[in-house]
């Protein structure tokens, strides 16, 4: 089969591999759509980040540089392995892409996303999106019903949206702010409104992603460059936002989330940092203001599933294009990292060459 592996900074290649062979307990997947994220520019222009270095194996998948990229897909099964239920060839299926240890004190207390050796596939392995097909163990394949597979690839990204809002307490009516109207930014803007908050503020200095807020969910949509975001959302909100979402990783960005947030209130780091931040902690202390972190996801699939087959979420607005595996380097990651204003999530089939 063909598949995209990464094999240092700047060197993605389209390589022959052996098809996957579906074990017990596992399901092969022919991968239909899968999103180009933002950790997958990271890695393209400085990795490895989460991907094992040459000589330093992953501890789960036993697998060093190179490997094959892609995390957020879908497409329809394949084969099974022995013992699998719930899942027939021909299902429409979404990846939770992970490989847990399942003994470490985070696996025992479910919270198997912050698993002490957590790998994802399309990460740390020879499995991922960006190729013609895929062998995972059965309970990390979703079914998706009659959804078609170009959204059940946002079900991934969605779902990071969706488990930061769940973690971070906002309830139905309440008032949130989201800095950052990028991808991540994006969807959880758009978790917020299908859990029901009842205002959404979104603060983005970029006019196209402000024009992308609003059909995303924004209720409101300010310029940092021209407005003082936290004076404007203490304006909106009467005091403060009970949640702010930091999806930006920038130190400014995180003062403004904290800034912007009720005594008492809640702010919620969505972003993977690139750097160590400085943050002002006196700023949380004299407003007792919780500062969580929210990373990818955790039982949030079939939730996420249900938000997209009700229509209560609709993905395909975030699709920017649909390209074919070949075209990746050029017409997707360059197209994202050189004009990344303009894109919000670039499709990638690896069955085909698109016209």
């Amino acid at each position: 089969m063909r598949a995209a592996r990464f094999h240092g900074p700047g060197d993605i290649r389209i390589d022959e591999m052996p098809d996957p062979q579906v074990g017990p307990g596992q399901v092969e997947i022919a991968v239909e759509w899968c999103g180009i994220c933002g950790t997958d520019l990271h890695e393209y222009l400085e990795g490895p980040i989460f991907i094992p270095p040459k000589g330093e194996p992953h501890p789960l998948t036993g697998v060093e540089l190179p490997v094959v990229l892609g995390h957020e897909f879908a497409g329809v099964v394949a084969a099974v392995g022995a013992g699998v239920s719930g899942v027939s060839e021909g299902d429409r299926v979404a990846v939770e892409p992970y490989w847990v240890c399942g003994t470490c004190v985070a696996c025992r207390s479910g919270r198997y996303n912050v698993c002490r050796s957590l790998g994802f596939v399309g990460l740390a392995g020879d499995q991922g999106g960006f190729a013609e097909r895929c062998v995972v163990d059965q309970r990390w394949v979703h079914p998706l019903g009659d959804l078609p597979t170009d959204l059940g690839a946002f079900v991934e990204p969605l779902a990071v949206g969706y488990h930061a809002v769940r973690l971070s307490g906002m309830r139905p009516g309440g008032t949130a702010v989201v800095y950052g109207a990028g991808p991540i930014g994006l969807v959880t803007t758009a978790a917020l409104k299908a859990a029901g908050a009842g205002r959404v503020i979104v603060v983005e200095p970029a006019a196209a992603r402000k024009a992308k807020a609003g059909p995303a969910g924004a209720d409101v949509v300010i310029d940092p460059v021209t407005d003082d975001a936290p004076a404007a959302v203490l304006d909106l909100t009467g005091g403060g936002a009970d949640v702010a979402f930091e999806c930006a990783g920038i130190d400014a960005v995180l003062a403004s989330a904290i800034a912007s947030v009720r005594p008492g209130g809640t702010v919620c780091n969505v972003a993977i940092w690139g750097h160590v931040p400085s943050v002002a902690v006196n700023d949380l202390v004299m407003s007792e203001v919780n500062l969580i972190g929210s990373l990818a996801y955790c039982d949030d699939h079939p939730s996420v599933i249900e938000l997209l087959q009700s229509g209560r979420v609709d993905a395909a607005q975030f699709i920017s294009g649909r390209i074919g595996l070949d075209d990746l380097v050029t017409g997707g990651f360059r197209e994202l990292i050189d004009n990344k204003e303009e894109n919000v999530k670039i499709l990638v089939s690896p069955k085909e060459v698109l016209a």
